[in-house]
This record gives C-alpha cells, sequence and structure tokens, in this order.
C-alpha cells in the first residue's frame, strides 16, 4: 500500500503541482467545482478530512497533494458506512 500512496502522490504531484485549486481538485473527484465548494460548506465526515488539506492564501484555496492523496488512499473518506 506505501508503494500506491507514494505513486498517487507522485502523480499529483507531477500534473498539478504541490498545490491543487477548486477546480483541479474538483476535476480529480469528478465533481463540479461549484458542486465542491458547496459540499465542502457542510458538516460531513469526508468535507472535514477534505477541509483539512486547504490552505488559503489571501482569497484563494488551495488543496495540498500531499495530504489528498494520502485522504485518497485511506477509508476515511468513507464514513462510517462500514
Amino acid at each position: 500500500m506505501k508503494d500506491t500512496k507514494l505513486s498517487l502522490e507522485e502523480s499529483l504531484l507531477n500534473k498539478y503541482g504541490p498545490l491543487l485549486t477548486m477546480p483541479q481538485l474538483a476535476d480529480l473527484l469528478h465533481r463540479s467545482p461549484d458542486g465542491l465548494r458547496i459540499a465542502l460548506q457542510s458538516r460531513q465526515p469526508y468535507t472535514e478530512e477534505i477541509n483539512k488539506a486547504k490552505l488559503k492564501i489571501g482569497r484563494r484555496v488551495y488543496f495540498r497533494a500531499s495530504q489528498i492523496a494520502e485522504l485518497l488512499n485511506s477509508d476515511r473518506l468513507c464514513g462510517d458506512r462500514g
């Protein structure tokens, strides 16, 4: 699993760099940017995990690629679906 994590993280870093914009993250998650923005304002377990990777620089919102890769490789985005 560690090799998968590294390859996903490397892939994200190669494609987007260390920070993803909201439209880039939306594309990665197969969501519309507006749909993702609205979803991230809710208090769902998966949105709280994604918001931990959020970084604001001025008015711009970015997401750390390394943390997004870690989330995608974990089961923390699934919530309590068991």
